[in-house]
């Protein structure tokens, strides 16, 4: 078959220089420096030893009995039947499931899983996910893009994680990114009216925004619309099942973040990026899309449809080129879904905003201590802080407790179902006495 890689320094040095390099150093210049590894790497470990080294790193993690930080991940309670049901072997090592007659398990397990979704957002059809929620809506702004329209706004209410990637996806096609600023705590409506117009592509918004607050997305979509360009709303799943969805609103694009439902904060992932959109865009939808059929016999069949849209079929004319499995995450959040329900998934946001509320109310009523932004939130909200917030940060760390995170000289706090009254009650009493002592 040949091999796929230069194997002598003349073939690298020419590869190199055909993509106007000149060091393989260079091909990783936009990691930064304190992340590379400057000593050599010495001689392979044994089995033993090696169990022993990754054991040392991993004790030095902290894990914060009490958790008041979101910003994107959040530490909601997993139900046991998801790790039983996805922790299947079947399931754990399946892989891409283009063969459909053998697959039909791992088929059926996507197309609930967009069923879902569609549910949620109240869309009409979703894709088989995506690396994360900020690659998702960075997908979902390229797919609006067009010859006519290159400008995307961006709410400066979106994580930043998230304008990131949107910056990052449209650098190389000359893509204009404009940040829509904030009044308020929440994207200025005012000032996106003032920045629309026949070259906008598309408005992403995210709902509740990064600061926790409810966005009026139903007027964003109306601006959007009413230039001809599309609406994208990024949204917390859990939040969905108390606030008005995408589809309500009148979004064109649902994109957000998985993790909420049913996966492990785990250091940081992997995560789920989802997507889902009117039936007048699916053939624009990015990724996998499974099915439902009937076979030869008239039997209920799972397969991978609309395949011309896929980089595999046509790649030259692909909408994206995803090319990662996620299936495994996706199905935690189907099962995560389906064992929860509409009902639970109600309560589990409606706890969420009673404590988070609640919270709020008794943070506030400490001395020093002020809401910054005014008007509804969901279960994250920003406090101005009388003693410098990386010192709260410290001293709630020494006494078990994960702080919000520091922000522009406040803390953005975060409440979910998993923190009892007690743990917010401690909370505030630790403030009380950091700010005392201030």
């Amino acid at each position: 078959m040949g091999h796929f890689l230069p194997s002598t320094p003349d073939e690298r040095g020419e590869m190199l220089r055909d993509i106007g390099l000149h060091s393989p150093e260079e091909l990783f210049a936009t990691i930064p420096e304190e992340l590379h590894t400057q000593a050599p790497i010495g001689p392979g470990l044994s089995e033993m030893e090696a169990s022993a080294l990754v054991s040392g790193m991993a004790d030095k993690n902290t894990v914060f009995p009490a958790i008041f930080r979101g910003a994107g991940a959040y530490n909601h309670y997993i139900p046991a039947i998801v790790d039983s049901v996805t922790g299947k072997e079947e399931f754990l090592t399946a892989y891409t499931p283009y063969q459909a007659e053998i697959s039909q398990g791992i088929l059926q397990s996507i197309f609930e899983y967009q069923t879902m979704i569609c549910e949620l957002t109240g869309m009409q059809v979703a894709n088989a996910s995506h690396y994360d929620g900020a690659s998702a809506a960075a997908e979902a702004a390229a797919m609006c893009r067009d010859r006519k329209r290159g400008r995307v706004l961006v709410s400066q209410a979106a994580p930043p994680m998230v304008i990131e990637a949107i910056r990052t996806y449209a650098w190389g096609t000359n893509a204009t990114i404009e940040v829509v600023p904030l009044k308020e705590g929440r994207t200025d409506l005012e000032a996106l009216a003032g920045l629309m117009g026949a070259d906008v592509a598309c408005v992403y918004v995210q709902q509740p925004n990064y600061f926790g607050l409810i966005e009026d997305a139903g007027a964003v979509a109306r601006l959007a619309h009413a230039s001809g360009a599309q609406c994208i709303m990024g949204v917390n799943p859990i939040a969905m099942a108390q606030i008005k969805t995408p589809g309500e609103c009148g979004a064109d694009i649902a994109v957000g973040e998985g993790q909420p439902l049913g996966l492990p904060l785990g250091f940081g992932g992997p995560y789920l990026g989802f997507m889902a959109t009117t039936q007048a865009h699916m053939r624009k939808l990015p990724g996998r899309i499974v099915g439902e059929t009937v076979d030869l016999e008239g039997r209920r069949a799972y397969v991978l449809t609309l395949q011309a849209r896929e980089q595999h079929i046509r790649r030259e004319k692909a909408s994206s080129n995803i090319c990662s499995n996620q299936a495994l995450c996706a199905m935690r959040s189907a099962v995560y879904m389906a064992a929860m329900g509409p009902e639970g998934l109600k309560q589990v946001a409606g706890l969420c905003m009673s404590k988070a509320a609640y919270a709020a109310q008794q943070i506030s009523a400490i001395p020093g201590f002020s809401l910054r932004y005014p008007g509804a939130f969901f279960h994250e909200f920003v406090t101005e802080c009388p003693v410098a917030p990386e010192k709260i940060e410290r001293e709630l760390a020494g006494r078990g407790m994960l702080s919000g995170l520091p922000l522009d000289g406040g803390m953005l706090w975060c409440v979910t179902e998993m923190n009892t009254r007690q743990q917010i009650d401690a909370l505030v009493s630790a403030l009380r006495e950091v700010a005392s002592c201030n």
